[in-house]
């Protein structure tokens, strides 16, 4: 496979020499597992008083590692390093900042394989999604760079406001930057957030979920492999709660990069900014209740497959997965058929093998909101038309795995079409207009990806125009909701799914991390004192 090209999940599901590099990799993966990790605060191991264990999700009785359960004392002492860090860190040259990520971009490259074989064993993800997961995570850095480049730093002139005098624009840093990164892209939006604040210039705190703290590690790894000082970033495995608190309200935190929940993410922009002496950056992710609108003018098997790899992809654990589906009367008969045949079809299994479409869900959290979504629907006289059950003998009797699960029937304001459930479950509605799909659709708090599918232009350019969504597609075969790529898709949500309005993996996201600084100087010609 050739180094350094583009590569998405359908470009991998093409491609069959990646089988046998994957279970090499599977391996060596394998050898890896179930040990104790340290954290790194300034470059040194440490070891905290207890430790937790992750287990794989495809069978619990699997041991991932053991990792470090971090106390404040960690955390302050981690942000008092990336702070010392920032003074050096920040004041070198962008030119050589975006040479130390690309390093980092390549080494990540080189492990291609191993990386995607671990993301497997820790979260579930099948190989083409992991494959996919570790690729994106690579071209994150390596646009990020690109980007900071092409805008040669951030530096502009500006009018001067006398012939005596010069003036300009410079983009500066902020300092330490928290990121927390979540299970469900556990390389690829930890890379994502750490790259972007290290390549403006901040330190960072990187601080993985519980659940997949291993990818993680592995990311902070490239990042020291690939010349970022270990003073810019620390690396700290601890509860959520003990994070939270004390980033929050720590002075010499001056921003937050995160990717999660709606509800902790609004609690940390609410408590940063009460807590803090001045308002700071808070750069937030926080899922979706994405929407698919279907109409009469579509093409029905497209559609059927977009919606059915942007539903169960990754078992619905994606912020940008198909939960919602609006499908116009006419064809509304024939399109559920379709679903249910396409959906039915699908193989569930382990991961680690090369014909399963869905895994697992991540824990047993996820697999009861299955259950109580199911038992919900069921009992407000909703109809699973396909799905619905709860995987437990054979080969799942030691996993976490539930069928996909496609439900109509339901009010159009029922609750669980309002709420993000993050499992494999889609709830189908049907319409008379588009005016009225796209009413429904819009009344979420939500706001990160939508699609429809219509070869008629001028219902896609209706739907462009008043679709309230930061992310959207047409006629998306390949994902109806899913699968956006650094720059070609800034990936980034309006409402309640995002925070600044501006994408990762987009031409504006890198300013989330940065402030500007005008510079005018006055009569100061030539060199000298």
């Amino acid at each position: 496979m050739k180094k350094g090209k583009k590569l998405t999940y359908v470009d991998f599901l093409a491609d069959e020499t990646i089988h046998d590099e994957y279970e090499k990799a599977l391996e060596e993966a394998g050898s890896r597992l179930g040990i104790s990790h340290p954290m790194y605060i300034g470059g040194i191991e440490l070891r905290a008083g207890s430790e937790f264990e992750v287990t794989s999700p495809f069978d619990k009785r699997l041991l991932v590692g053991r990792f470090q359960k971090g106390e404040p004392g960690h955390i302050r002492a981690a942000i008092k390093s990336t702070r010392e860090g920032f003074f050096y860190w920040g004041r070198r040259g962008w030119e050589e900042r975006i040479a130390i990520l690309r390093q980092t971009a390549e080494h990540l490259d080189d492990r291609k394989f191993l990386l995607s074989a671990l993301i497997t064993f820790e979260c579930g993800k099948n190989r083409y999604e992991a494959l996919a997961e570790v690729s994106e995570a690579i071209d994150l850095i390596r646009y990020h760079a690109d980007l900071y480049e092409r805008n040669k730093g951030y530096i502009i002139s500006l009018k001067p406001e006398s012939p005596e005098a010069t003036g300009r624009s410079v983009m500066r840093p902020h300092g330490v930057f928290a990121v927390i990164s979540p299970f469900n892209f556990p390389l690829s939006l930890a890379a994502g957030m750490a790259a972007a604040a290290l390549i403006c210039g901040n330190t960072v705190i990187l601080k993985p979920t519980s659940t997949a703290p291993f990818s993680a590690l592995q990311l902070y790894k490239a990042f020291i492999a690939g010349g970022v000082p270990s003073s810019a970033i620390n690396y700290l495995t601890c509860p959520g709660k003990s994070f939270g608190d004390v980033i929050v309200s720590h002075p010499d935190i001056d921003g937050i990069a995160f990717t999660g929940s709606r509800n902790v993410g609004i609690w940390l922009q609410k408590a940063f900014l009460t807590q803090q002496p001045y308002p700071k950056p808070v750069v937030a992710e926080m899922g979706s209740k994405n929407p698919v609108i279907v109409t009469a003018h579509a093409d029905i098997g497209k559609a059927v497959e977009g919606v059915v790899k942007a539903a169960f992809g990754y078992s619905g654990q994606k912020c940008s997965a198909t939960s919602r589906v609006y499908v116009q009367e006419p064809v509304a008969e024939e399109f559920i058929d379709a679903l249910k045949e396409k959906v039915e079809a699908l193989i569930i299994g382990d991961p680690r093998m090369k014909d399963p479409f869905i895994g697992p869900v991540i824990d047993e959290n996820a697999r009861e909101t299955f259950t109580n979504s199911v038992q919900q629907a069921r009992n407000d006289g909703g109809r699973i038309i396909t799905g619905g059950k709860v995987l437990t003998t054979g080969v799942f009797q030691h996993g976490l795995f539930v069928q996909p699960t496609v439900v109509t029937g339901l009010p159009k304001d029922h609750p669980l079409a309002k709420r993000e459930l993050f499992v494999p479950f889609i709830i189908l509605f049907r319409f008379t207009t588009l005016e009225e799909a796209l009413q429904e659709a819009n009344a979420t708090e939500y706001g990160l990806t939508a699609g429809i599918f219509s070869e008629k232009r001028d219902e896609v350019e209706y739907f462009f125009e008043r679709i309230r969504f930061g992310v959207t597609y047409a006629n998306r075969q390949g994902g109806a909701t899913t699968g956006a790529w650094p720059g070609s898709q800034s990936f980034g949500g309006w409402k309640a799914s995002g925070s600044t309005g501006k994408g990762i993996g987009g031409p504006y996201y890198l300013l989330s991390y940065l402030r500007e600084q005008t510079q005018t100087r006055i009569g100061m010609t030539g060199e000298g004192p």
